[in-house]
């Protein structure tokens, strides 16, 4: 069964559904929740417009990046050292984050922005790391002072 793909846009009172090759359009593809209204589902959506992909990724990309800074707000003012784990988790999602952003968002989005996003990145993994050495550095020292109290 071969597949077909649709466009549909409105003009006025006419509505108009055309058909498309999706192989030849070059846009970003992505695939959206699916909040049912009027009984359309949609399985993927690929933007066309640059401009409009444009704003679609920096909306995605800023609501990722707070969340990555509310987290590292999280570990700094929690006093828990216990979270190593989850601190190691957060900086390797942050750089394969890094990368996609590198290799796959580069071609739509601005030099400038991406140049502005990186060194943004690149603090919040700075911070990231800092505060994961801190941690490791604390529980090397509470083993150590552990195994010297038990010695005497």
């Amino acid at each position: 069964m071969r597949e077909q793909h649709y466009y549909v846009c409105k003009k006025g009172d006419e509505r108009q559904i055309v058909l498309l090759n999706y192989d030849k359009l070059k846009g970003f593809g992505f695939s959206p929740k699916n909040n049912v209204q009027d009984g359309i589902i949609v399985n993927k959506m690929v933007i066309i417009k640059p401009s409009m992909i444009e704003k679609v990724l920096r909306r995605k990309i800023k609501r990722k990046l707070d969340l990555y800074l509310k987290l590292i707000i999280k570990f700094i003012e929690s006093d828990d050292n216990s979270s190593g784990d989850t601190l190691r988790e957060a900086l390797n999602d942050l750089s394969r984050y890094k990368n996609i952003i590198e290799y796959k968002y580069k071609k739509y989005l601005d030099e400038k922005y991406l140049k502005i996003l990186l060194k943004k990145i690149a603090l919040l993994e700075y911070e990231l790391n800092s505060k994961f050495i801190n941690l490791e550095q604390y529980n090397y020292e509470y083993e150590e002072e552990k195994t010297s109290h038990r010695r005497r």
